[in-house]
């Protein structure tokens, strides 16, 4: 993931990412799966990670893909391909009729990837809101 962070260009993760990962990814009833791509050494060399969610325009459960990541060394050899399928497939194994996504629109080569395999690209925009938390209320003055 350090990789995948570093390759966008983001803003560094949560330091207690893992912690808060792993109960969403281990729970009973846990709607968060990630697919692992791995060399030939048996090493992980990317990742796809996904959620369920709902369009309220088609009024259906699609999955969406929040992540698809290989290590430089590791593109070019149908890993990606094969995550994409693995996704898929888990998507029909769910009774979802979608898979959805987004990249960058810097990151050309995914671009290129997404279209090879005949996937189609969309005209929207992501947005991100930050919600801060609500103040605490302060205690009641005694007198």
């Amino acid at each position: 993931m350090h990789e995948h962070v570093a390759y966008e260009k983001s803003a560094p993760r949560p330091a207690d990412l893992g912690a808060r990962l792993g109960p969403q990814l281990f729970a009973e009833g846990a709607r968060l799966w990630v697919l692992l791509a791995e060399g030939p050494d048996g090493v992980v060399v990317g990742y796809a990670a996904c959620s369920a969610e709902f369009a309220f325009w088609d009024a259906r459960h699609y999955l969406h893909m929040d992540c698809l990541y290989l290590a430089e060394g590791a593109r070019g050899h149908g890993l990606g391909a094969a995550l994409v399928d693995g996704v898929a497939a888990l998507a029909r194994e769910l009774g979802m009729e979608q898979v959805q996504w987004q990249t960058p629109d810097w990151n050309e080569g995914a671009i290129r990837f997404y279209d090879r395999i005949g996937a189609r690209g969309l005209p929207k925009r992501r947005y991100s809101l930050d919600v801060p938390p609500v103040p605490p209320v302060p205690a009641p003055a005694t007198g």
